[in-house]
C-alpha cells in the first residue's frame, strides 16, 4: 500500500500562557506618572509664586496656611487692588462696617462705617448750637412759640428744611402771587415783606447766608435763553433786600443762579420752579 494517502494532516496549536497583568490590566505606571506630573506642576507653581510675589505677599500667604495664626493682624496677603487687607485694619474694612476696633468708636463713624472725618468736641458743640438756632428760627417764622410775624398768605410761599449745609428757607411763587414781576428781577411787594420777615427772625443768630436763585424753564427753545442771568439777578436782588432789612453785609457768603437746571417739580415749566433759597450756613 502506498504510504501517501488522502487523510488530512493533524495540526496541533499550543497557546502560550503568560502569568501576571498585561494589556489594559497593567496600568499601575499611569498612576505613578500622574503623581509625577502633579508634583512637577506644584513645583513650577511654587517657583512662579516665589518669583512673582513680594516679601509682604509671601508673608501673607505663609500666615494664611499657618495653623497657629488663623487671622493675621498685619497683612491679608497682598498690597495690590486684589491683595486683601486685614479685618483689623482701621483704615480699611473696619470703617466699612465689618468691625470697629477703635477705643473711641462713635455711631456716626466707626460703629456704622459711615465715611467722613470724626468730629472733634468743638465741631460737635458748633453743630449743637446751630441746631438750636435753626429750631428757634423756624419757630419764630412759623409762630409756634407765639404770634407769627407772617400771615397765612405769606407763609404759604415758604417752606423750610435742614440739610448738612444748614437751614434752607425756600420761597416760591404760588399761582398768581409771584415774587418778581414776570420775566424781570424787579421784586414784587410780596418779596419785600418776606425779606423783612426773614431779616427779623434771623436777627438773633450769626450764621452766614447763601442765596440761590431758580427759574422755570421756557416753553420754547431760545437762541439767547435769559434764565441764567435772570436767576442770578433775582438772587442778588434778594441779597440787597435782606441787607436793606437789616442783615449785615459781611454775613453774605455767596449768591448763585441755577437757571432752570434744578426744578422743584417734575414739570420744568411749572411756576413752582420760580423760587429763591436762603440758606443759613452751619458754623462748622
Amino acid at each position: 500500500m502506498d504510504a501517501r494517502s488522502n487523510a488530512a494532516p493533524v495540526i496541533i496549536k499550543r497557546k502560550k500562557v503568560v502569568s501576571g497583568g498585561g494589556g489594559h490590566h497593567g496600568g499601575a505606571w499611569k498612576v505613578a506618572y500622574a503623581d509625577f506630573v502633579t508634583a512637577m506642576m506644584a513645583f513650577f507653581l511654587l517657583m512662579w509664586l516665589l518669583g512673582a510675589t513680594t516679601e509682604k505677599q509671601r508673608k501673607g500667604i505663609a500666615d494664611y496656611f499657618s495653623p497657629t495664626v488663623p487671622i493675621n493682624r498685619v497683612s491679608g496677603g497682598g498690597s495690590g487692588a486684589f491683595g486683601g487687607d486685614s479685618v483689623f485694619s482701621e483704615q480699611n474694612l473696619a470703617q466699612s462696617g465689618t468691625g470697629a476696633s477703635s477705643l473711641h468708636s462713635t455711631e456716626s463713624h466707626q460703629a456704622r462705617g459711615d465715611l467722613g472725618v470724626m468730629r472733634d468736641g468743638a465741631n460737635a458743640a458748633a453743630d449743637a448750637a446751630d441746631s438750636a438756632a435753626f429750631s428757634e428760627l423756624e419757630e419764630r417764622l412759623r409762630g409756634r412759640s407765639g404770634e407769627s410775624l407772617a400771615s397765612d398768605d405769606v407763609l404759604r410761599h415758604i417752606v423750610t428744611r435742614v440739610t448738612d449745609e444748614g437751614l434752607i428757607i425756600e420761597i416760591f411763587d404760588v399761582g398768581d402771587a409771584v415774587l418778581f414781576l414776570p420775566g424781570q428781577s424787579e421784586p414784587a411787594d410780596l418779596l419785600h415783606e418776606i425779606a423783612r420777615i426773614i431779616a427779623t427772625v434771623a436777627a438773633p443768630i450769626i450764621n452766614d447766608i447763601a442765596i440761590a436763585g431758580h427759574t422755570r424753564a421756557r416753553p420754547v427753545t431760545l437762541a439767547d435763553n435769559p434764565v441764567w442771568d435772570l436767576s442770578a439777578a433775582r438772587a442778588n436782588r434778594m441779597r440787597l433786600l435782606l441787607e436793606e432789612a437789616g442783615v449785615a453785609r459781611p454775613r453774605m457768603r455767596r449768591v448763585t443762579g441755577h437757571a432752570d437746571r434744578s426744578p422743584a417739580t417734575r414739570d420744568p415749566m411749572s411756576t413752582r420752579n420760580n423760587r429763591l433759597e436762603v440758606t443759613f450756613l452751619r458754623s462748622s
